[in-house]
Order: structure tokens, then C-alpha cells, then sequence
């Protein structure tokens, strides 16, 4: 390819195209295919927006973390505590989570991203290790290991009642999901978003160049976790119930496990690995309620040997 042809494929990658409309389509269809299910199908478009927010930082950044519960954990305690404790506007509810958890992102990115490898791994564990232990420790604010209750949501805009049937939560989700998701494309399409690839491929040759490295890992770190804090808010309004399961390390790992089978480092990774991986779980719980986790393992298997890419792996090899 020549330079030019080179520059001109660069410029033509922010462009919309009719595929990206798939999963779009899919969603407003599931709403009237599916209502029965709509209840899982807010907590599957809230997961989504966690995976996406989980991708920034290690498909984009190379960013490799074990402790991204600990952002989801934090939106969702400030969410659930604020309609806990009579404000249960939604809209402002979700980013004031955004933002308590972006604080977390900027106060522990200062710390964890001064080292790489496995020592960032650890550290990373260890934040939400502590995150953790200080909600249960605040149990007469968390509710500790009971869990967080008594939350009321009140109707978005004053008009859209939360039901039992999930029809508000899943639009609500949908709404908030699309949003950010024009937010993240814009950003990865952008100066900023190509930096942060180079950062992920070639550390010292973007220092080489004078690019602030620690500088934009620190920025995409804290948009990451802002995004994390807005899908736990979600969960929290949405199932108007909160508990330390949110800041575990099993929250942490599963969300990787989505993004390999979808595909991390691809902007639809997160909307295809999320929805294989949580039905995937209800129903082998459905055939195996003791060893469905066996069943989840095969299947990574499978995707590990099969589809290293993963599930948009496949297409690129298809179309090779």
C-alpha cells in the first residue's frame, strides 16, 4: 500500500459503516422478540458497557488489569446508596458514580501505572482488594455481606416507571449504552485512540517520538473507569440491589473471559462475547446447575484453540 492510499484508509476508519448497525438493530428487535427476557437483557447491555469500558484499557492501551471490579463496584455502591438514602433520581445518580469512580481511577492510576507486567497485574488486584474490604468494613453504609436494600429508583423523567417486566430498565440501558459506546468510537477512532495503540505495540518508540505516554495511560485509565462506574450503576438501579460480589475478583476475570471470546482490542468485542458468554451461563446452569463452570472452561477451550481472535477473529480469518 502506498503512503497515500495508506493516509487515505487511516482518515476513511471514523466512518460509519452499515454494519455497524447490527447490533443496534438487534437489540430494539430483542426488545420485542424477547419480552420475557428483558430483565437479562438490561443486565447483558449494562455488561456490555463494562466489557467496552474493560477493552479501552487492555485492548487499547495494553493496560493488563485484574481489578476493573473495583470501578464497576464503586458506581454501583454510590448509585444504590444515593436511592438508598432518599435520592433515587437515576440520570444523576449514574454519574455521580461516573464520577466516584473516575476519582478512583485517577487516585489508584497514579500508583498502578508506574509499574508493568506483573507487578501492575498485582496491583491492580490489590486496589479492588481493598476497595472490597473497605464496603464490608462500612457495612452500616454498604450493607456488608447482606448486601445493599431498600433502594428506590425514581421514574426517569419523572414519567418511565421501573417494572418488574424490566421494559424501562431495558431502554434505559440501551439509551445509556449507545451513548457512551458513540463516546468510545469517536475516541479510539481518533489522534488520541491511535496513540494509545501505539503506546499498546511499541512503548519506547512513542517515547522516542514525544508522545506523554504515562500521561494518556493515565487519561484512557480514568475514561475507563468512569464507564465501569456508569454499567455498575446500571446493574445497581436496575436490580435496585448492590453487594460485595461487585468488587470481586471473579467480576474482574469473568469480564476478560467475555472480551477473549469476543475479541479484545476490537470495538465489538464487548457486543459479542457479553451476550455468548451470559446466555451461555443461563443455560448451561438451566442442563448443569453444579458443573455448568465446566462447561464455560470447554468452550474457552475451544475459542482459545480454534479462534485465538476470537468470535471477529473467525470473520478475519474467513475473509483472509
Amino acid at each position: 500500500m502506498t503512503p497515500s492510499r495508506a493516509v487515505e484508509a487511516f482518515a476513511r476508519r471514523h466512518h460509519y459503516r452499515p454494519y455497524e448497525a447490527l447490533p443496534w438493530v438487534a437489540a430494539v428487535a430483542s426488545y420485542f422478540v424477547f419480552p420475557d427476557y428483558l430483565a437479562l437483557g438490561a443486565q447483558i447491555l449494562a455488561t456490555i458497557l463494562f466489557a467496552l469500558s474493560a477493552d479501552l484499557v487492555l485492548g487499547y492501551a495494553g493496560i493488563v488489569t485484574l481489578g476493573h471490579a473495583a470501578f464497576f463496584g464503586t458506581g454501583a455502591y454510590v448509585a444504590g446508596i444515593l436511592a438508598a438514602h432518599g435520592w433515587g433520581e437515576p440520570i444523576t445518580g449514574l454519574l455521580a458514580g461516573a464520577v466516584a469512580a473516575a476519582v478512583l481511577g485517577f487516585l489508584s492510576g497514579l500508583v498502578v501505572l508506574r509499574t508493568t507486567g506483573l507487578a501492575l497485574l498485582m496491583q491492580t488486584l490489590v486496589v479492588a482488594t481493598m476497595v472490597a474490604e473497605a464496603a464490608n468494613k462500612a457495612s452500616f453504609i454498604t450493607g456488608g455481606d447482606d448486601g445493599l436494600q431498600g433502594m428506590e429508583v425514581w421514574p426517569i423523567f419523572g414519567r418511565f416507571r421501573f417494572d418488574l417486566f424490566g421494559h424501562t430498565s431495558y431502554l434505559y440501558c440501551l439509551s445509556a449504552l449507545f451513548l457512551c459506546w458513540l463516546a468510545v468510537r469517536r475516541m479510539v477512532h481518533s489522534p488520541f485512540g491511535r496513540s494509545l495503540t501505539g503506546i499498546r505495540e511499541n512503548v519506547r518508540r512513542m517515547h522516542a517520538i514525544g508522545a506523554p505516554v504515562a500521561r494518556r495511560r493515565l487519561i484512557i485509565y480514568i475514561i475507563s473507569a468512569a464507564l465501569a462506574g456508569i454499567s455498575g450503576g446500571l446493574i445497581a438501579q436496575t436490580t435496585q440491589f448492590v453487594s460485595l460480589s461487585f468488587l470481586s475478583l471473579e467480576r474482574s476475570g469473568t469480564v476478560l473471559i467475555m472480551l477473549i471470546i469476543g475479541g479484545v482490542g476490537r470495538l465489538y468485542g464487548a457486543f459479542i462475547g457479553v451476550p455468548l458468554y451470559m446466555v451461555a451461563q443461563n443455560r448451561f446452569s438451566e442442563i448443569d446447575p453444579v458443573y455448568w463452570y465446566f462447561w464455560i472452561g470447554l468452550l474457552m477451550v475451544f475459542i482459545v484453540v480454534f479462534a485465538r481472535g476470537g468470535v471477529l477473529g473467525l470473520f478475519d480469518q474467513f475473509q483472509r
